[in-house]
């Protein structure tokens, strides 16, 4: 059988990760990115480079969608849909609200066109393993299409209903991991002021039942030993800002992750916006949480 090209739009961290795992898995691979992409970025990543979006989508069979928010996605699904993007399977691995895709699908039918959302649980690391998490909502001919592609980039993938649910799912899980650094940062903040050694809490805490992956990860942020960055402040608050208005929409209370927004947004005013999230933590630390 032969296999489907693929494009990537948008080439960020995410998405070059993305793009450089693909085609160094033998796929052919077209990017593009407003910003341009140059011929030494795609020749370091093994891709093709593409002028504009409607040339990447006639080079391409499966569209993949790595933008930074919602109205990124919103522009470029419209501008897809103007292309003639009949046969086109368009798949969105961006962190936006999961009506964004839906309000799209209607208009992407009648072009003969097929979206799926599958946004990522994980870094351009685990990218580059194939080991990311995938969440994806679609229809299940689409879910099968884009299943080879999948598996190349994850070894979690979850189809877990109609267009859109994978957005939710993302959301959800994202919300898991805003409270753990806040519970963190408090836990941290607490065993100071009641004396405890910044060693022994880290030792405590990351033996703990309750550590995660994820955690033990940003120890090393945690600790000041790397100014390495998995994910930025930055971006955790504009995720934040896609969960708190989906919780608003549907009338949930989530108080846990107010908090959490707080502890991010004082990151983010002391200096360290572009810094990874587990600066967060490492300030409680240092009494500036």
């Amino acid at each position: 059988m032969t296999k489907e090209r693929i494009g990537v739009v948008g080439l960020g961290r995410m998405g070059s990760a993305m793009a450089g795992r693909l085609a160094a898995q033998g796929l052919a691979v077209t990017g593009w990115t407003r910003s341009g992409l140059s011929a030494d970025k795609a020749a370091a990543l093994g891709i093709a480079a593409s002028l504009d979006l409607a040339a990447l989508l006639e080079a391409s069979d499966i569209v993949i969608l790595a933008l930074l928010d919602d109205e990124a996605v919103r522009a470029t699904l419209h501008e897809l849909a103007a292309a003639d993007p009949a046969g086109k399977l368009i798949v969105d691995t961006s962190t936006v609200s999961p009506e964004t895709l839906r309000a799209h699908e209607s208009a992407m039918a009648e072009a003969d066109a097929a979206l799926l959302d599958a946004p990522v649980s994980g870094g351009p690391e685990m990218l580059l393993s194939g080991t990311v998490g995938l969440y994806i909502g679609g229809a299940e001919k689409d879910f099968r299409r884009f299943l080879p592609v999948a598996e190349v980039l994850s070894n979690r993938i979850h189809h877990v209903g109609k267009l859109g649910d994978g957005a939710s799912a993302k959301l959800v899980n994202n919300m898991m991991l805003m409270g753990l650094w806040q519970i963190m940062k408090e836990a941290i903040e607490l065993g100071g002021k009641a004396g405890l050694g910044r060693d022994k809490m880290i030792e405590i805490l990351s033996g703990s039942p309750a550590a995660s992956p994820a955690m033990r990860s940003r120890l090393p942020v945690v600790l000041g030993e790397t100014e390495a960055v998995g994910f930025p402040v930055s971006g955790v608050l504009k995720d934040m800002g896609v969960v708190l208005e989906l919780a608003g929409h549907l009338g949930v209370a989530t108080p846990a992750i107010e908090a959490a927004r707080a502890s991010f947004r004082n990151a983010a005013a002391l200096g360290y916006g572009e810094a990874d999230l587990g600066t967060v933590v490492r300030l409680a630390l240092e009494g500036k949480g």
